[in-house]
């Protein structure tokens, strides 16, 4: 009753109801962000507490970034099945579970556990792959602008909520930060309930941009179909070369931010005695230029060849973290690595969806994204453990990032390489839409 009476009113002042669902999207990708991003304050402290060395800690991080990416294509097929709306509060209640058990933990396997396995499922039920469903199914105009800002999320939540977390962390320990965590995530919840639809069709709306109504396609009721259809997909979609191009940059990516960049740039600033807060600053400016990049490469993938843009986003990171280590860590060096890096976090992400909707079509494209997603976390993880790893044995993470930024340059090259939208195909198995490549 409270989204008809609101998409009633959204109607008279000329709103498409789609941009309230992209509001709510927005809010439940930003708090999983701050959930994703919060452990990355916390590896000091957890040191201190119980003695657990980087590698142990990096690797429960890499368990959650691998479930956080594995999870995407099935949480794609969850959202074809049972809906947005069940998808995210179910994604949202797994991540409070996570955070509220580890209130109490006291062993690294009970942090493999609620850090590594829950909260990694929670988050992978959303991650991006919400964005890309909720702006392919309410957007056939301004798609790409919508996946930037959806993207956008992942920045925000990062500016809002480091420099606070930490500031609460050196205050009064790293409980009282998770437990204002679990506040906002309540919250989110509570919004998803009342307003979030799952299609325009819902509503009797067509997407924004389209005139027609587009009901949606029929679903199999069968539970084995949620395990086999994303299979399915991956199957059809292995097929071509376009897929493991997009699934390999992407790979690069995960391997060049979250991973590394979001998991160990505090520590790796505390290294070289910058305090926790002052490095939660610099990653809030990361945010911050990231919320303009996002947008702006948004914008740009509606009017711009993708292949393109990528090969740009890809070659000055690239050449960011390349420069990373001879900013001397000093706040002017600091701050111009945050500009140049932080304007291209997860421009990425755009253009990729938007090509990966051209070749592989509307309705399949959300399964097929979780796939190239997945590729992203399995970069994470490989960098979350990689770079601790570095810092265990070598003492220093810095080959870590000289490799990040080599394969960076690598990426930038490969996605080149992809031709033109219609050059290849190749026979979909039964589905909703044929695959493209």
């Amino acid at each position: 009753m409270k989204t008809t009476v609101l998409s009633r009113a959204l109607a008279r002042r000329h709103i498409h109801y789609g941009w309230a669902v992209a509001g709510m999207t927005f809010l439940t990708m930003l708090v999983t962000a701050g959930a994703v991003g919060a452990p990355g304050v916390f590896i000091l402290p957890l040191q201190k507490e119980f003695g657990w060395n980087t590698a142990d800690i990096s690797a429960a991080l890499a368990v959650r970034l691998v479930l956080f990416g594995l999870m995407g294509p099935f949480a794609a097929a969850f959202m074809n099945r049972f809906g947005v709306r069940r998808v995210a509060v179910t994604a949202l209640g797994l991540v409070a579970c996570g955070l509220f058990g580890s209130l109490w933990m006291t062993t690294i396997w009970e942090l493999v556990l609620l850090w590594g396995v829950v909260v990694g499922f929670g988050t992978g039920l959303t991650a991006l792959v919400l964005g890309a469903t909720v702006a392919t199914r309410w957007f056939s105009k301004r798609r790409g602008l919508v996946l930037g800002f959806l993207t956008a999320s992942t920045a925000t939540g990062q500016l809002v909520f480091l420099p606070l977390l930490a500031q609460l962390t050196e205050l009064y320990g790293w409980r009282t930060p998770l437990a204002l965590m679990l506040g906002l995530i309540a919250l989110a919840i509570v919004m998803v309930l009342a307003l979030m639809q799952d299609r325009p069709s819902d509503l009797g709306l067509p997407p924004y941009g389209d005139a027609a109504i587009i009901p949606a396609p029929a679903q199999s009721q069968r539970l084995r179909d949620l395990v086999t259809s994303p299979l399915i997909a991956l199957r059809d979609a292995a097929a071509t070369r376009t897929f493991w191009i997009l699934f390999g940059t992407f790979f690069v990516c995960g391997a060049s931010t979250n991973g590394l960049i979001q998991t160990h740039f505090v520590a790796l600033c505390g290294d070289f005695g910058l305090a926790a807060v002052g490095a939660a600053g610099i990653l809030a400016m990361i945010g911050l230029f990231d919320f303009i990049g996002t947008i702006a490469s948004g914008w740009l993938s509606d009017r711009y060849d993708n292949r393109w843009l990528l090969f740009w986003y890809y070659g000055l990171r690239g050449l960011s973290l390349v420069y990373l280590p001879f900013t001397d860590f000093t706040l002017y060096g600091l701050s111009l690595f945050a500009v140049f890096y932080g304007l291209d976090w997860v421009a990425t992400v755009p253009p990729t969806v938007k090509l990966t909707v051209e070749r592989f079509g509307r309705e399949r494209a959300n399964m097929v994204f979780g796939w190239v997603f997945a590729g992203h976390q399995l970069g994470a993880a490989t960098a979350a453990y990689g770079a601790g790893f570095s810092r265990t044995e070598f003492a220093t993470y810095l080959p870590a990032f000289f490799i990040a930024g080599t394969l960076c340059f690598l990426a930038a090259l490969a996605v080149l390489t992809l031709g033109r939208s219609g050059t290849e195909t190749v026979a979909a198995a039964p589905g909703p839409a044929p695959a493209r490549a």
